[in-house]
């Protein structure tokens, strides 16, 4: 009985452990940050799947949304309203890409690497394309940051 109990303790906190470790990261959206005016800080992260971003407006005038072709396949993707608080739960391994729609063209992205994921070339070279020059130069130091 008593090591069926120690057993049955011990699953519990094994089980426990395993929700506990996913991780919340919460990234500001500001009118001027470190990297310069119209940024998500951080810009970039390093996660697990099962953690979770909270992108909080702290500036007023933002919005966050996923960039469609920085999303791994299958994943729903996210277009907060502007000012409010959006949550993005990662739910499997690859790059994730997330704009503020208004300041687009100002650069304003943030990039997540989740699990061991590889950013595609023919993918970052296609949204590069298209970008804008300030965009393209910040996504390229988020790209190169996530390696």
């Amino acid at each position: 009985m008593f090591r069926t109990l120690i057993f049955a303790g011990a699953v519990a906190v094994v089980a426990h452990a395993g929700f506990a470790s996913a991780a919340e990261l919460t990234v500001k959206m500001r009118n001027q940050g470190a990297e310069g005016p119209m940024v998500f800080e951080p810009s970039t992260a390093r996660l697990k799947v099962g953690d979770t971003i909270r992108f909080i407006p702290t500036d007023p005038g933002h919005n966050a949304e996923s960039i469609p072709e920085l999303l791994p396949v299958g994943v729903a993707p996210v277009k907060g309203v502007m000012g409010k608080e959006v949550v993005l739960k990662l739910t499997k391994p690859g790059v994730y890409g997330v704009k503020c729609l208004p300041h687009w063209s100002m650069g304003m992205v943030f990039i997540a690497k989740v699990g061991d994921a590889k950013l595609d070339p023919a993918t970052s070279n296609k949204v590069l394309a298209s970008a804008p020059p300030l965009t393209k130069r910040r996504l390229t130091a988020a790209f190169n940051a996530i390696r």
